[in-house]
């Protein structure tokens, strides 16, 4: 039998708005696995536009730790609070954070929606860089959208998709 209490764990943390590059820092700094998903924007200033890296989910960051771990990151300046439910800290499971990271490295254009979304059908994508994963599907507006629920923050990750299997 696996001793589940070892093991390190995905968790969600709230940041300070605006903190989550420093906080980031400072949890790699401090030997924590921490991710931080990010997408390339075009912002436009008065004199100016300029493509910056801002995070997916304002004020949130992923930390894989440990149980003995979990204090640590409050060591971080700009780090609130766990993401809890009824005073306990959720666990994302690392099948959630692997659909963020896929999604993202390999460039799939994709859209942030708050809220767990629960209409349409289970599918399974059979081609491309996301084989395997499965997710919700739904049509909007003719296309094929395929919703990654990143259910334990009440996120849902929408991606553009043609080769799925219901």
């Amino acid at each position: 039998m696996e001793n589940t209490e070892s093991k390190d764990k995905w968790y969600a943390l709230y940041t300070k708005a605006r903190a989550e590059k420093k906080v980031y820092e400072q949890l790699t700094a401090m030997s924590i696995n921490a991710y931080l998903p990010l997408r390339r924007v075009l912002r436009q200033w008065s004199d100016r536009k300029k493509w910056v890296e801002v995070p997916i989910i304002s004020s949130y960051i992923f930390v894989n730790i440990s149980a003995k771990d979990y204090s640590k990151v409050f060591d971080a300046n700009g780090v609130v609070a766990y993401v809890s439910h009824k005073g306990t800290a959720v666990i994302i499971p690392e099948h959630e954070i692997e659909i963020m990271r896929r999604t993202i490295d390999n460039k799939i254009g994709f859209d942030i929606k708050e809220g767990n979304l629960k209409k349409g059908q289970e599918i399974t994508i059979t081609s491309g860089p996301l084989k395997g994963i499965k997710g919700i599907v739904d049509d909007v507006k003719g296309n094929k959208k395929l919703y990654l629920n990143i259910s334990n923050i009440g996120y849902t990750l929408v991606i553009d998709m043609k080769d799925v299997e219901a």
